[in-house]
């Protein structure tokens, strides 16, 4: 009996440190996700903040300065709509890295049951034999 329960034991420990494992893969590669997107968003906004320095170094006149302070809005709204683009992006990746968390915690509560039930049965099914 010891063994039998020594085992389930076992079995039961293993299962659970495999899952932890595949919990923290989906974990890491949503955070590597992220980390993509947010990377790339933001050489994408240094790359045009610092042509729009570029620019502002060159203004010799009032023309030139009314002109940069309509593309300085211009960058100010693009770099506010990039920043609510990659939010987005960044939500569905938490989103789609959350559902398959749950999925594998289900899957563990399924397995869990499984492995509880079937001593059980037999159990039963030995006791009613008897």
């Amino acid at each position: 009996m010891t063994q039998q329960l020594n085992s389930q034991i076992f079995a039961y420990a293993k299962q659970l440190s495999e899952n932890a494992f595949k919990a923290h893969a989906l974990a890491i590669k949503g955070f590597e996700q992220v980390a993509e997107l947010q990377l790339a968003a933001l050489e994408k906004q240094a790359q045009a903040t610092a042509d729009f320095v570029a620019q502002a170094v060159e203004v010799r006149d009032v023309d030139a300065l009314r002109g940069l302070w309509e593309k300085g809005a211009s960058l100010t709204r693009e770099q506010a709509e990039s920043a609510v683009s990659v939010s987005k992006d960044v939500i569905a990746v938490a989103q789609k890295t959350a559902e398959s968390l749950n999925a594998l915690v289900q899957e563990q509560q399924k397995a869990a049951n499984e492995a509880v039930a079937a001593p059980v049965a037999a159990i039963k099914k030995a006791a009613a034999a008897k």
